[in-house]
């Protein structure tokens, strides 16, 4: 129950800061515009909009394991494809962020192999989309402990979905013709930097400094 009450709390600061001006509900109400799609993860850690400090309207937010794209095939699981689908050609987004993170459970899970649960096991069905993550990680760094494998997988699960938000036809259309910018960032749990791929050096480039950095 004490969830519950700091939930309501928190909600009646959201309304407060957000919702006590009648022209703030109006502008929720008449529909949104954001400009930005991002793909994330489930993990309770990683909340896009709290990381990024949005206001309600700023993101269109897609969040599932491990921040993954599945491929446009015929089979494509429906629903994150049709979420991309909307940001894209319904919202008319202009920059899709695959935002990837740190000590990620289900890169660990794709990373072992290990089954949540023998009844179903969902998890593993999914992070198969990244099953060649995982095979080209193995084959190169096979000398590396798991930590740095898992590390490596994450950051190369990020470009993977990025790849795979090219098959989509109406994305490739968008930003080949210059209105759609793809973007892959990672945060780094452990020391709270945050870093985005450079197509450029072909590496992961620090965005925001760590916080030791930082201060």
């Amino acid at each position: 129950m004490q969830d519950i009450e700091k939930f309501i709390r928190g909600f009646g600061r959201f309304q407060q800061q957000y919702l006590s001006e009648p022209t703030a509900l109006d502008s929720l109400r008449s529909g949104q515009h954001p400009g930005t799609l991002v793909i994330g993860c489930c993990d309770s850690r990683v909340d896009p909009a709290l990381l990024t400090g949005s206001d309600p309207g700023d993101i269109f937010v897609v969040r599932n394991i491990a921040n993954l794209v599945p491929p446009c095939t015929p089979d494509a699981p429906p629903g994150v494809s049709s979420a991309i689908e909307f940001a894209v050609c319904g919202l008319e987004v202009s920059r899709i962020i695959v935002l990837g993170h740190a000590r990620c459970g289900g890169i660990r899970a794709l990373m072992s192999k290990t089954r949540v649960t023998e009844e179903t096991d969902f998890v593993a069905r999914w992070m198969h989309i990244a099953e060649p993550v995982r095979q080209e990680v193995l084959r190169k760094l096979s000398h590396k402990h798991e930590e740095g494998r898992c590390r490596a997988a994450e950051l190369a699960s990020i470009l993977h979905s990025l790849d795979n938000l090219m098959t989509y036809p109406w994305i490739r259309r968008r930003v080949e013709a210059g209105k759609l910018a793809l973007h892959g960032w990672y945060f780094d749990i452990g020391t709270g930097s945050l870093l985005a791929y450079s197509p450029r050096k072909q590496e992961f480039l620090s965005l925001v400094e760590p916080v030791d950095a930082a201060a």
